[in-house]
């Protein structure tokens, strides 16, 4: 091990023997009492030095035996040491890929922050570099997203969508407006390999461990061109990953509103049917408004999309994705999160289980679906 306190925290004394790591209270851990010696001690902890150096170190300074183990035990314990050479093979792999690790050491210090364990954010960057996501829609919002997954190392990002580039479909982290008159999948793909760090893993990288040839989809983000698709998603467009077990998120935005959520855990918490079961539930002329909004678009009306919106909406959509693809259970599982212009302000909406649902996930409690298979466990255990 060569401790390292983790560079991303902020450090600064509160008094003269007590030092807090952090700034914001949702991170930040105070160390304390630390003498003078033992804060020369810390400033050794820069990554460059293995244990018994630093044990050599301590008795320079005038430490007693132990005290370099105590204090890396101590500092390990309050999730503030990383070790830059931990992780496993697939994070030693990333290292060496010096281009691409240099475009992703913002998100690994960001990684190092939410993951205590030293080593915890190269081990999940390089699993990221593992996974298949798919996002469906290549509008302003499902654009954008699939470019901020493989800007944030996501190895394979696919998008599906039909048709051409239209001028509305551009948005600055989106498609670019030479890709206008571009069929969208191909523009799409063109936009995932130019932000991606690095080139994306052979099939048989990615597949290491599975017996496959192809990595199954860690997740679905749909996220449709007519937000109306995710406001209110039709049941029978999810069977298929209901059946497979496949993960999915929805986002969009429809009208002045966007929507992020909800993730589902087939089995595990509520689909897309479990949500119009209960809108129908509480609203007994939901159905009648739902055929009539599916069937009774105008051709060519461009839908309200506002492009500040779209792009926040695309935005925590991708940071909900990436939280779970790192093996965390964002606030949008099995909830649904909107904020509407002009005040913008994000209010979240559990969605229930429904009885009547043949998605199954009625009666699962918590412990049961988030026990169960997780993209970030299957790849590291690959």
């Amino acid at each position: 091990m060569h401790p390292m306190v983790k560079p991303a925290l902020r450090r600064a004394w509160r008094e003269r023997q007590t030092v807090q790591f952090g700034v914001t209270p949702a991170h930040a851990v105070m160390v304390g009492p630390v003498d003078t010696a033992t804060g020369a001690l810390l400033e050794l902890l820069d990554g460059t030095r293995g244990l018994p150096l630093l044990r050599e170190e301590a008795r320079a300074i005038g430490l007693p035996d132990g005290q370099a183990d105590a204090l890396v035990k101590r500092l390990t314990s309050a999730g503030l040491l990383d070790d830059p050479t931990a992780g496993g093979p697939a994070a030693d792999a990333l290292r060496a890929r010096t281009g691409a690790l240099d475009r992703l050491r913002p998100d690994m210090a960001s990684l190092s922050v939410v993951h205590p364990e030293p080593g915890g954010a190269a081990a999940r960057m390089a699993a990221r570099r593992a996974m298949r996501v798919q996002v469906r829609g290549a509008g302003r919002v499902g654009a954008t997203i699939a470019a901020v997954l493989s800007a944030s190392g996501v190895g394979r990002v696919e998008v599906l969508d039909g048709g051409c580039t239209e001028p509305w479909d551009v948005a600055p982290g989106g498609l670019p407006p030479e890709a206008v008159g571009e069929r969208r999948d191909t523009a799409a793909r063109q936009l995932v390999r130019r932000r991606a760090p690095d080139r994306p893993p052979r099939a048989a990288e990615s597949a290491a461990g599975s017996g496959t040839g192809e990595p199954g989809l860690s997740l679905v983000v749909a996220a449709p061109r007519d937000g109306l698709e995710a406001y209110a998603p039709d049941p029978a467009a999810a069977e298929g990953w209901i059946a497979t077990g496949t993960p999915h998120l929805y986002a969009g935005v429809v009208e002045a509103t966007g929507l992020v959520g909800p993730l589902v855990l087939p089995g595990g918490t509520a689909c897309a049917g479990c949500l119009e079961l209960g809108r129908a539930d509480r609203d007994p002329g939901r159905a009648r408004l739902l055929a009539q909004w599916r069937s009774g678009r105008r051709r060519n009306a461009v839908p309200a999309c506002d492009v500040a919106l779209a792009t926040a909406v695309a935005g925590l959509t991708a940071a909900h994705a990436l939280s779970f693809l790192d093996g965390e259970l964002p606030a949008s599982t099995g909830a649904r999160w909107e904020a509407s212009l002009p005040l913008l302000e994000w209010r979240s909406e559990s969605v229930t289980p429904h009885l009547d649902c043949v998605c199954s996930a009625s009666g699962k409690s918590e412990r049961e679906h988030t026990s169960g298979f997780h993209p970030l466990h299957e790849t590291m255990a690959g």
